[in-house]
């Protein structure tokens, strides 16, 4: 069992490892550990090391070998969690970091599919597929920049086309999964000899048993996507509104027409910290993207005199704000859905403002990772939760009164709240508080960080009675989406998955996962499970 690894096991599988693999494959050194074991907002226990395959094959050798050890390994793709989803909660467990695998494999604009290894980031598949002409209707997070598209399929993602055609999983053909005991399953289609992965959809949906699992089910290696012609026109628009319920079921009556790829929303304090953490450079090197992204040099004059124009002094005293963005082949039927959309704003109240905002963000898909601090190096953590679109004016405003509700300790501790709301397809409402307070930054801020930006920032001392304050706030979001029935991305060993669930719904999984990985040495932890 994954309780009870001794750690001469895990030096001898390290060994085996290294005869296998090379030197360069299995890290050992307490500073890569000690990184490996750490997300955006926690640190697990040290792992005893951490391999890194750069072939299916070498995956393969991993996992058997640590089978036969009996050492449990944690996968992790770029580290984004903010849910401990990898982070070794018990000792002498190995990480398989899946970054090395990071080839595009098969990109068939003839049957409209992408097969990239579990390491390949977003922006490296946008790239390439930019020059194809081509898509995949969900096309990543705004952490694309590093964010890998097997994490994204083991934990779920929101955002670029998430208005449109949900969140990763929904765009998912077929993935390639190596089990516990290091045996390679093929899903949908391409689980037929001599198949292809161009059908999901061929007996039961396997495919979705390894969406959202937590990386608990298998180790993801390969995955299929659907691709979409590359839309011709977009248009974007920006509202302001004076109350949060305004800016609250607008957001739900757009998301009820099918029309946006993108809605997203900012409180004031959000909105504030998105303007503080702007730069000079980064406007302009913003501005230069958006003016590319206009395919006629007369547009991308007007275009780009409008957001120079605008700067960030059009948001200086912005309430609630809200952001869409439509795309399509016709730039007649994406002007009048996007009229559509306004006139839904402006009936719950919204006043149209310079869109600089969706327009920077298209443009910029996915830039560095400096947003993980707070805009003076602040340590920042999000937390969400999904509702049903007709809950989510409710939910956020007991958020809110919760939040009002202890601001007097939050203000003691510095403690500064703000929240992202956006959409997923017509029926998913999500809701995600975010929390920036003064706290010693971890090994991974320090990596992800641009250092250019880092420098410019004071250092804080460890702030632990700040830090068990947000964990309290956090704690009460959790419970606050309880009540609302929510759903949530990246479970980890943060949302209560296991306490959520019906007697029947849990016994399945469990029996899933014993099926699978009897000694429960995959992710032993996440979603509640070993």
């Amino acid at each position: 069992m994954s309780d009870q690894i001794s750690p001469s096991a895990t030096a001898e599988l390290a060994d085996l490892l290294i005869k296998k693999m090379g030197k360069q494959a299995v890290a050992q050194d307490d500073a890569t550990c000690d990184l490996m074991s750490q997300d955006i907002w926690a640190k697990g226990d040290r792992p005893d090391l951490v391999v890194r395959p750069v072939t299916v094959e070498q995956l393969i050798d991993a996992v058997k070998a640590a089978h036969a050890h009996g050492v449990a390994l944690n996968p992790r793709g770029a580290g984004m969690s903010y849910t401990k989803a990898f982070a070794p909660d018990r000792p002498h467990v190995g990480i398989l970091d899946l970054s090395g695998l990071n080839r595009i494999i098969e990109l068939n604009t003839e049957d409209m599919y992408v097969t990239v290894e579990a390491g390949c980031t977003w922006i490296d598949l946008h790239t390439a597929l930019k020059a194809k002409g081509v898509r995949t209707p969900f096309w990543g997070p705004l952490s694309g920049l590093t964010s890998t598209i097997g994490g994204g399929l083991s934990q779920n993602n929101a955002f670029f086309g998430a208005g449109k055609y949900g969140s990763t999983g929904d765009s998912v053909l077929s993935v390639a999964v190596v089990l516990a005991d290091g045996t390679l399953v093929r899903t949908g289609s391409a689980g037929t000899r001599g198949g292809k992965p161009f059908w999901r959809h061929y007996g039961p949906d396997l495919t979705g048993l390894f969406v959202g699992d937590g990386g608990t089910l298998g180790y993801k290696a390969e995955i299929t996507l659907r691709l979409i012609p590359s839309p011709e026109h977009e248009a974007w628009s920006s509202f302001e509104f004076e109350t949060r319920d305004a800016c609250a079921r607008a957001m739900a009556a757009m998301a009820k027409e099918d029309l946006a790829c993108e809605i997203f929303g900012f409180d004031p304090n959000l909105t504030k910290v998105r303007m503080a953490r702007a730069s000079f450079l980064s406007d302009a090197k913003s501005l230069t993207n958006v003016m590319k992204q206009q395919g006629s040099f007369l547009k991308a004059l007007k275009e780009g005199a409008k957001v120079a124009m605008a700067g960030r002094g059009f948001m200086d005293d912005a309430s609630y704000t809200l952001h869409a963005t439509v795309e399509g082949r016709s730039a007649a039927g994406v002007k009048e859905e996007m009229a559509m959309l306004v006139r839904i704003a402006e009936a719950a109240g919204g006043k149209v403002i310079e869109n600089s905002i969706p327009k920077i963000i298209r443009a910029n898909p996915f830039g560095p990772l400096n947003s993980m601090l707070g805009p003076r190096g602040e340590r920042w953590v999000p937390i969400h939760g999904i509702v049903p679109v007709s809950q989510g004016p409710a939910c956020w405003k007991d958020l809110e009164d919760g939040f009002e509700a202890m601001r007097a300790d939050l203000d003691r501790h510095e403690i500064l709240t703000g929240a992202l709301v956006t959409t997923l397809g017509t029926t998913g409402y999500l809701i995600e508080p975010v929390f920036i307070w003064p706290e010693e930054i971890f090994a991974i801020h320090e990596q992800a960080v641009e250092a250019s930006v880092l420098s410019k920032y004071p250092r804080y001392a460890p702030n632990p009675a700040a830090t068990a304050m947000v964990a309290k706030a956090r704690q009460f979001v959790l419970d606050t989406f309880s009540k609302h029935g929510a759903a949530h991305f990246q479970i980890g060993r943060t949302y209560p998955y296991r306490a959520g669930r019906d007697p029947a719904s849990w016994a399945l999984l469990e029996t899933i996962k014993t099926a699978l990985d009897p000694a429960t040495n995959v992710n032993p932890g996440a979603l509640g499970l070993g």
